[in-house]
């Protein structure tokens, strides 16, 4: 997502003696739902906006500044973004915690499912899914 400039990031103002990444996120026009660059099953083809979901990724907040709408920004950055490139369906797997945001925000569940941590802890998640309907103008 970096390299594709889809991520995008929250910075506390300098000196304010906050930490200073405060949230991040972002989306992907590629087939990996989630995972990062190393994994060996990563999809790194891109989406076809006609017949794909854009695939919202990697979200997190600092604990010190949850509930401050920094999530629903990015989040609707993504969605922005995504749209512009020709998406109107957007996917994600999300994490216990994040549920309610997402769900709040008009995504809906799709499956919950567990997915293996190397130690061999399953750890739960929610495939989530939404569709913009597009603006005729």
């Amino acid at each position: 997502m970096i390299a594709d400039g889809t991520y995008y990031v929250r910075e506390a103002i300098e000196g304010s003696g906050e930490p200073p990444l405060v949230g991040g996120g972002g989306w992907s026009q590629r087939k990996t739902l989630y995972g990062s660059d190393s994994r060996a099953d990563r999809q790194d083809e891109l989406l076809d906006p006609a017949v794909d979901a854009a695939k919202i990724r990697a979200f997190f907040v600092h604990p010190q500044w949850t509930r401050r709408g920094i999530a629903t920004a990015i989040l609707e950055a993504c969605e922005q973004a995504g749209c512009a490139a020709g998406f109107r369906r957007f996917e994600m797997t999300a994490t216990l915690t994040g549920l309610r945001m997402y769900l709040t925000r008009g995504y809906a569940e799709v499956e919950g499912t567990l997915i293996p941590l190397p130690n061999g802890v399953p750890f739960p998640v929610v495939k989530l899914g939404k569709t913009i309907p597009s603006v005729e103008g």
